[in-house]
């Protein structure tokens, strides 16, 4: 396929710029060195967004408003931990929004955010940051190309 015919679909290595704002607010955006590059189809990026780009060709350019449910799901208000500020090593700072990587007794690994200290407990949220909210995304696709069979077998982008 030429590059020119070719459209995003399934299996597609979709290379793009983009721009995300929640409530009007910037919180993500690539530049022309940092381009995000994914496989289409596959679920690495939202569904709401993944949906919107199929048949868009290289230098097209669209906004898409995607949907809690559509995007990283409703806030889930049971998905909070409350956690003693003793178990966490000193190196970790305790402020609001810092990320960690959580691993139960089998060592599956869980992302977790800092809400909050409190006297002696840290209180963990397990939703994602963006849960809950409306994803404004502006989006250039920048590149398209077919996925090698080794990336469709790894389900991910491999750069040279």
């Amino acid at each position: 396929m030429k590059e020119q015919e070719i459209t995003v679909q399934n299996d597609i290595v979709v290379t793009m710029l983009h721009k995300l704002r929640v409530d009007g607010e910037i919180v993500d955006q690539s530049d022309p060195g940092n381009l995000i590059q994914f496989i289409q189809g596959i679920g690495q990026v939202v569904p709401g967004l993944e949906n919107a780009l199929y048949g868009m060709q290289v230098g097209e350019r669209k906004k898409v408003v995607v949907s809690p449910e559509d995007g990283y799901g409703e806030k889930d208000q049971e998905a909070y931990a409350e956690v003693p500020i003793r178990e966490f090593p000193e190196d970790v700072p305790i402020e609001p929004g810092i990320e960690l990587i959580l691993k139960d007794d089998e060592g599956d690994e869980q992302e977790a955010y800092i809400v909050e200290a409190v006297d002696d407990l840290v209180r963990l949220s397990l939703n994602h940051p963006l849960a809950g909210e409306e994803l404004e995304f502006e989006i250039k696709i920048v590149e398209l190309r077919e996925a090698t069979k080794e990336e469709l077998h790894h389900g991910h982008v491999h750069h040279a």
